[in-house]
This record gives C-alpha cells, sequence and structure tokens, in this order.
C-alpha cells in the first residue's frame, strides 16, 4: 500500500512517534532517586560503548544479512537507490532491535514487572514499521526476528538480578533508560541523530553505580 499513503503522512508522523519517545524518557527520569550515578553510568556506558563500537557491529551485521533476506523477500514497490535503501534498512534494525526504549522496556519489565514500556514501545514500532513499510518492502518484518531474540533474552536476564535490587536502584535503572528513550526522539524526529546503541552500556552499570554511590556517600 505505499503508493497509497501520502507523504505528508509519511513525514508527519514520525514526528509524532518521536514525541512519544520523548515524553514516556521524561515519565521514566522524574522518578530518578540519585542523578549524579545515573550521569556517571551515562558518562562511562556511553565511552564504552564508542570504544567498542556497538552501534557500528550492528550496522555491519545488518549489511551482511541485509543480501540473502533480499533474495527471501524481494522488494515490492520499494525505494530504488540500493544506498538508500541499506541506510534505511539499518536504521530500521538498529530502531525497533536496539533502541533505548526496547532494551530499557525488556529490562524494565523483567525487574519490575511493568509491561507499560513494551506495549507503547509495541504500539509506537507497530506505526513506524508501517511507515518504513511503504519506502522498504515486506523485509522490514524480519526486524522481528533479531528484535524476539534480544528482547526475550534481557527479559529473563533482568529475572535473575531482581533478587539483588532495590526501589532505590530501580528508580535509577528507570531514569537512566528513561534518557536514553529522550534521546531515542531526537533521533526517531530527525532533531539529532544520537548514537543510541551506544549508550546501552549505561543500563548495565547504573545500578553498579548507583549502589556503590549509596555507600561511599551516605
Amino acid at each position: 500500500m505505499g503508493n497509497k499513503i501520502p507523504e505528508r503522512l509519511r513525514l508527519a508522523l514520525p514526528l509524532t512517534f518521536g514525541a512519544a519517545s520523548m515524553a514516556l524518557g521524561i515519565n521514566s527520569v522524574i522518578k530518578v532517586s540519585m542523578l549524579p550515578p545515573v550521569i556517571l553510568a551515562l558518562l562511562v556506558g556511553s565511552a564504552l560503548g564508542e570504544l567498542l563500537k556497538i552501534e557500528k557491529g550492528i550496522e555491519w551485521a545488518a549489511i551482511r544479512v541485509n543480501g540473502p533476506i533480499q533474495k527471501i523477500f524481494p522488494r515490492s514497490n520499494a525505494e530504488e537507490d540500493p544506498q538508500a535503501f541499506l541506510q534505511n534498512f539499518v536504521a530500521v534494525l538498529v530502531l525497533f532491535s536496539a533502541s533505548g526504549t526496547g532494551i530499557f522496556g525488556a529490562l524494565n519489565e523483567g525487574i519490575t514487572h511493568d509491561p507499560t514500556v513494551l506495549i507503547s514501545k509495541a504500539m509506537l514500532d507497530f506505526f513506524t514499521s508501517a511507515i518504513f513499510a511503504t519506502s522498504l518492502g515486506f523485509i522490514v518484518a524480519t526486524t522481528v526476528i533479531p528484535q524476539f531474540i534480544i528482547l526475550c533474552g534481557l527479559y529473563l536476564l533482568a529475572g535473575v538480578i531482581l533478587p539483588m535490587t532495590t526501589p532505590q536502584l530501580i528508580a535509577d535503572f528507570s531514569a537512566c533508560g528513561g534518557i536514553i528513550m529522550f534521546v531515542t526522539g531526537f533521533r526517531i524526529t530527525g532533531i539529532k541523530k544520537f548514537p543510541i546503541a551506544n549508550m546501552l552500556p549505561a543500563l548495565l552499570l547504573v545500578m553498579i553505580f548507583s549502589h556503590y554511590w549509596r555507600l561511599l556517600f551516605h
């Protein structure tokens, strides 16, 4: 149905998606217990992500599998420019499978059993994928495979660390994820391409930093 959706709708909806992601992020940030360890985790986590080139690695993997996927799912009414197609497909894969919203949502539900973030992300992803499908074709549907593997794995991992958490640690974890979700909104709207995947190590560090911050300064 790509040729039946008005161009103005393709341009307007991502702005709404971005605004919704920002709202989710703000709602999580205001729950913070202690801000300094959250900021420290973001700084250290982002530095690690940049050094490890996490986002570049995800993009490289997407490029490697793009050829076989195109053979299985021939593009119909899709972009004719191969370079533009590749760039948009990588963006979709990173956005759906490695966005701060998804990573945080899976860990958050595993820890708090609150599916609100994932439900919100599901609604955003459904409409976002529909818009991308108008230009990329059926290949957009294949992004569900890495997304399912990554988010389920994170959900199960979160259940393991649940007994070691406290309400304060969870609040700081939520705030860290909220900041990542907020900048995800900037990326969706096209305002600024934050390296969101490189910020994800902060989610693994924030509760550790928050725990020891309290031991040292309280």
